[in-house]
């Protein structure tokens, strides 16, 4: 398995996670779990978007990498 592709691996599992958080979130009834659900979906998405823009800069200097 490449770089890129385990990359891209990785972001898939985020926001797999990420989807999952906010089914939580919307399902708890203590409004501190929701902010706790909440907090954890904010850093969530904060790793995913360094890791797309990480992805880019792989992609960019290794063309072999770059989604067809």
């Amino acid at each position: 398995m490449t770089v890129g592709s385990q990359v891209k691996q990785t972001i898939a599992s985020l926001k797999n996670a990420q989807a999952t958080l906010k089914i939580y979130s919307i399902q708890s009834q203590s409004e501190e779990t929701r902010r706790v659900f909440n907090e954890a979906l904010s850093t969530t998405g904060e790793i995913i978007s360094g890791m797309e823009a990480r992805l880019k800069v792989l992609e960019f200097e290794e063309p072999q990498y770059k989604s067809r």
